[in-house]
């Protein structure tokens, strides 16, 4: 299996369970974080190919109500497999 740039980040937001899916060329704890304060509406979402303004931290955000940020790459589909 060949490696993909498909993450899921997980996380929870005042006590409520959220997800989402982002492509990136490669996922850190830090950018995970970051990616969750985006879907959470705390930090504003980069344009395309420009560094984020400014990174929110894991402490940061957890000031705002985020916490338990897990993130796992999904699985690449090989359509060869019989």
């Amino acid at each position: 299996m060949r490696s993909t740039d498909i993450f899921v980040i997980e996380y929870k937001h005042h006590d409520r369970p959220k997800s989402f899916v982002i492509r990136a060329k490669s996922m850190r704890n830090a950018d995970a974080w970051h990616w969750a304060s985006c879907d959470a509406g705390i930090a504003p979402i980069p344009k395309p190919g420009k560094p984020p303004l400014k990174v929110v931290s894991k402490p940061q955000a957890e000031r705002y109500g985020i916490t338990d940020v897990k993130w796992r790459e999904t699985a690449a589909v090989d359509w060869t497999e019989a």
